[in-house]
């Protein structure tokens, strides 16, 4: 399977979808926060990043799903700086504290075809949302160097309708994280009080671009959506909620992998609900929910249950 940003750019598309982008820099509405500043000046808003991307590391990932890390891992691109700003973030360095060093596009698209030439599956975009526009030129320098892996939409869920029905054909996997269904949850751990009227509408898009995961002969991710959602400890994520909603509005067989991982990191314990690490009858009784739901593909740790 030839990934859909290559003949996107062999048609003009990517060209203009990054011009429309870039253009949104001026007064940037790229994320739902639309803060409008002049990133292109240099000014900063909440995510505190500029015109050029900040990367923090890259390197091939074998910690993600097993349908991106396959034999040669996932080539994996954090960038500094993000649009949630989570208390609890495990990446706090990365995203709060914008940890990582400037790079221009075409340095981009050379770490790029790096990860490719290493054997890596695909490229991995960690968190891309604040930093798309980057992300679309050096796509754009990339391709005709030879660029031709798929590229993975690693996100939140706090995004711009607008901007992920622009990027239709240019990423085949979408991986979003789907943190939470309660408004006031979400303003008090993320600082966005309208996280999930706008995370559903994003699931739906992603979903109608891409379909369910399709993998090669070896379980390779080639193109489709996956879903993720960590457990929070005091039932905090809202989880039935988000499962009754993917249900109810996605395919049976969407992918979704129910993490375990979480630990009380960066401001958390601050916070009395999420101050601790979830308990085994916690993450239980999210996995049971969801395969009593008929979910037919639903991944979980083998190590709690």
């Amino acid at each position: 399977m030839v990934p859909s940003y290559i003949e996107t750019y062999k048609k003009g598309k990517l060209q203009k979808v990054y011009q429309e982008l870039y253009g949104r820099l001026s007064s940037c509405t790229l994320c739902p926060r639309r803060c409008k500043v002049n990133r292109i000046k240099g000014e900063i808003g909440f995510c505190t990043t500029g015109l050029n991307a900040r990367i923090s590391s890259f390197f091939a990932h074998y910690g993600e799903e097993r349908e991106l890390v396959g034999r040669e891992g996932s080539g994996t691109i954090f960038f500094a700086g993000c649009n949630l700003k989570c208390v609890y973030c495990q990446n706090y360095e990365i995203s709060c504290l914008n940890e990582g060093r400037e790079v221009n596009s075409e340095k981009l698209a050379e770490i790029m075809l790096y990860l490719q030439e290493s054997g890596c599956h695909n490229i991995n975009f960690v968190t891309p949302t604040h930093v798309i526009v980057s992300i679309l030129e050096a796509v754009i320098y990339a391709v005709p160097r030879g660029l031709k892996i798929p590229l993975v939409y690693n996100c939140g869920g706090y995004e711009s309708l607008e901007v992920i029905e622009k990027l239709e054909g240019i990423f085949d996997i979408y991986m979003p994280d789907v943190k939470y269904s309660d408004s006031f949850i979400a303003e008090k751990f993320s600082h966005a009080s309208d996280y999930w009227e706008i995370v559903k509408e994003i699931l739906i898009e992603m979903q109608r671009q891409t379909g369910v995961l399709k993998t090669d002969s070896e379980g390779v991710a080639m193109k489709g959506l996956l879903i993720r959602h960590l457990v929070l400890p005091s039932g905090c994520s809202g989880w039935r909620k988000i499962l009754d909603f993917i249900v109810r509005n996605l395919p049976v067989d969407t992918y979704i992998n129910i993490m375990e991982q979480y630990r009380p990191c960066f401001k958390a314990e601050e916070f009395k609900e999420i101050s601790r690490r979830i308990t085994f009858q916690e993450y239980k009784e999210v996995v049971e929910y969801a395969l009593s739901l008929g979910l037919k593909r639903v991944v979980y740790s083998s190590t709690l249950l």
